[in-house]
């Protein structure tokens, strides 16, 4: 039986040395790249135009907003993150290093001042101020890190007339009622926003995910005080179901 099984096992290894036939190696670990989301955002034309079409359009309809009123009573509000500037290049890093978003992390990012001004956004702010308005920044970025966020702003060549940062509730209702009410910082006037730009449904008064539910016509003022700014990377629509 021994000499039979010893057989056995010659036959069995001159058939596959025969027919080339060998146990695959085992695979490298593929090497970590970036998300298509993050590929569309940083290497697409598509995100380019939209963002370049999504400006121009914001910016003829602020001149007809601006035409109705009286220079230096209103504003625009606009969020940082993907609206103004673009942190596309933290997330590329974050997932080739395989690593999880950490608020050490981002803010290790933000204090290195390498956000990147999105397309079309300048060209739009200085517009506001040449009609007259003013340009007021309220980001959910901390306020530890509000410092580096202006003095990117700044390096980039981004006006703006005050950076309203998180104290706290991530909610921005309360920093659009104090520019409203003029006590958002001071030697700035009680001011009327006219129009919001943002990448999260919630960079808009009142406004959530439930929103998507809704027909076309709770979608309304989108396009006339509402501008969204694409950004499949990340937001407030992750946590929804998949549908």
């Amino acid at each position: 039986m021994a000499r039979l099984a010893h057989l056995l096992v010659l036959l069995l290894a001159a058939g596959c040395a025969s027919t080339g036939v060998e146990a695959p190696p085992t695979a490298p670990p593929a090497t970590a790249g970036p998300s298509l989301a993050v590929h569309w955002v940083r290497d697409s034309a598509e995100h380019h135009a939209a963002l370049v079409q999504a400006y121009a359009l914001a910016g003829e309809r602020v001149g007809e907003l601006a035409a109705e009123r009286e220079a230096g009573t209103w504003a625009v509000a606009l969020d940082a993150d993907e609206t103004v500037i673009s942190n596309s290049l933290f997330q590329k890093e974050l997932e080739v290093s395989g690593g999880r978003f950490s608020q050490e992390r981002w803010q290790a990012w933000a204090r290195r001042r390498e956000a990147t001004a999105l397309p079309g956004a300048r060209a739009f702010l200085e517009r506001v101020h040449d009609l007259g308005g003013r340009i007021v920044i309220v980001t959910n970025r901390d306020e530890a890190i509000c410092p580096d966020t202006e003095a990117n702003f700044r390096d980039l060549g981004l006006p703006y007339d005050a950076m309203l940062c998180r104290r706290g509730e991530s909610r921005k209702e309360p920093r659009w009622e104090q520019v409203v009410s003029g006590t958002a910082v001071p030697g700035l006037p009680p001011l009327e926003i006219v129009m919001w730009l943002g990448d999260n449904i919630q960079d808009f008064p009142d406004l959530g995910q439930d929103l998507r539910f809704e027909p076309d016509a709770a979608f309304a003022d989108f396009g006339r005080k509402y501008v969204v700014i694409p950004n499949p990377m990340y937001g407030s629509w992750t946590s929804n179901p998949a549908n």
